[in-house]
């Protein structure tokens, strides 16, 4: 049998392994809120649904780690991303309860409440019973574009299995917008485009977890990635500026993460700055504020992006450091908590970030500068990932989409994603909630360790070459 063929099987082994798991304890209506892998375990299926999820994750994310530089096409990675992703359209809900909090904020808005001031149970939602505790008071961040989709898919089929397939739908919809856009930017960048399809859409996040939950990440990147492609592919015409804004303008209406490649877009088009900045910038305003006064919703979504800062989990590199500090100076005061300042510090050296790697794509030559403008993008969303408050598992496509098809150097980035897919397990519990400690400390030492590895790496090899694929 060819590896190739070899390695699509195993993949694909893995994904019925997770499928299964999702159907004996996914995130179902009626599961345990306050479930821990340790009752899971005692449970009828408890010993299944854990060794369906370990080995079933280690078999995909070990298929796709071994792939990377195979793929023959992009047609076969496509096909083989769809054929891993396929049974992950007839489970239930599975590695997040999201899902249902987007339903609720549909119904919430078919009612007149307004999901950027009140939480789910403000309705109630007919299935408040079904959103994890922590959410049900809680305002939405997500933006207008998404809770008029959430509205749509309530208002069309009116319960919670027909609202689950349009949400599927409309994230195959958004990965099928990143598999058409990523190669062209690949390309630009001297990347294989297969390669970069690859990693963006066949990795143990993909399936589990952006489709299967799903989560309305894929509609925020495929948006993006189709704006971007529009830059690479077609041209600097007006209109192509205006229609690229316009797209990411809708991605930031439905996650406002998406904003951070806006600056990187105006470096892209070749040319003036000021020209560019015009034109990107009134279709992302045009698209975005139509959106917004369609919904008649406003911007209260911005200061409710504020809402999850409320979780303290080690997943956060900030959070990790500020609850490192937390253990270590309530030996001398009951009192201390360093996180609040620790986080003040990381959105500090954000900001700081975001404004390096848009000066250093700017200062590139001018023919180099969309391919610096693409790489420098990918890495403002790996420093975006790195240093907010809050951190879950699938956050981390953000980056390696971009990344799969700006540079050959991956392999943290895989390494993170697969270290990643095992952080929630099938019916949505982050296992950062049961390990808190010794976690914090650990995801700590990795950190300094990462720090001193990159240091010297960099002092052997000052004037580094292009890296080879690995």
């Amino acid at each position: 049998m060819h590896v190739l063929t070899y390695l699509r099987l195993i993949g694909l082994a893995g994904s019925l392994m997770l499928a299964t798991a999702g159907w004996l304890g996914g995130a179902v209506p009626d599961a345990d809120l306050t479930s821990t892998p340790m009752s899971i375990a005692r449970g009828p299926y408890g010993p299944a649904i854990l060794g369906l999820w370990v080995i079933g994750t280690g078999l995909q994310a070990w298929a796709w780690w071994s792939a990377r530089d195979r793929v023959p096409s992009t047609r076969w990675a496509v096909i083989t991303a769809l054929l891993w992703m396929a049974p992950f359209l007839f489970t239930p809900p599975m590695g997040s309860r999201d899902f249902y909090s987007y339903a609720c904020q549909g119904e919430m808005f078919l009612h007149g409440i307004d999901p950027y001031l009140h939480g789910v149970d403000a309705l109630p939602c007919s299935w408040l019973e079904t959103v994890s505790t922590i959410w049900r008071d809680t305002p939405t961040p997500y933006g207008p574009l998404f809770i008029l989709i959430a509205a749509a898919a309530v208002k069309l089929t009116g319960g919670l299995t027909g609202s689950l397939i349009i949400f599927r739908l409309v994230t195959l919809a958004g990965l099928a917008a990143i598999a058409v856009g990523l190669p062209a930017l690949a390309r630009a960048c001297g990347i294989p485009a297969e390669r970069a399809v690859w990693l963006a859409l066949a990795g143990p996040l993909v399936g589990a977890h952006m489709l299967a939950a799903p989560h309305n990440d894929a509609v925020m990147l495929g948006f993006a990635v189709l704006a971007l492609f529009l830059l690479v592919r077609v041209g600097s015409q007006p209109w192509v500026l205006v229609t690229s804004g316009a797209l990411l303008g809708l991605a930031v209406a439905v996650k406002a993460t998406a904003g951070v490649l806006i600056p990187f877009a105006v470096l892209m088009t070749g040319l003036a700055f000021v020209r560019s900045t015009l034109l990107i910038g009134t279709g992302a305003l045009l698209s975005f504020g139509t959106v917004t006064l369609a919904s008649g919703l406003g911007l209260g979504w911005i200061p409710a992006m504020r809402v999850g800062d409320s979780l303290i989990q080690f997943t956060s590199l900030p959070t990790a450091v500020g609850m490192t500090l937390t253990y270590t100076g309530r030996l001398f005061s009951p009192t201390f908590d360093a996180v609040p300042a620790v986080r003040n510090v990381a959105l500090v050296l954000l900001i700081s970030t975001l404004v390096f790697l848009w000066f250093r794509a700017f200062r590139a030559s001018p023919e180099n500068r969309r391919k610096a403008a693409l790489h420098n993008a990918a890495l403002s969303l790996a420093a975006f990932v790195a240093l907010v408050p809050v951190f879950h598992a699938w956050y981390i496509l953000w980056p390696l989409t971009l990344l799969a098809a700006t540079t050959l150097r991956t392999r943290l980035a895989m390494l993170l994603t697969i270290a990643a897919a095992y952080l929630v397990l099938p019916d949505g519990g982050g296992l950062s909630r049961f390990v808190k400690f010794p976690g914090a400390p650990l995801v700590v030492l990795a950190l300094i360790a990462l720090l001193i590895v990159e240091t010297r790496r960099r002092r052997r090899n000052p004037a580094e070459p292009t890296p080879v694929p690995g």
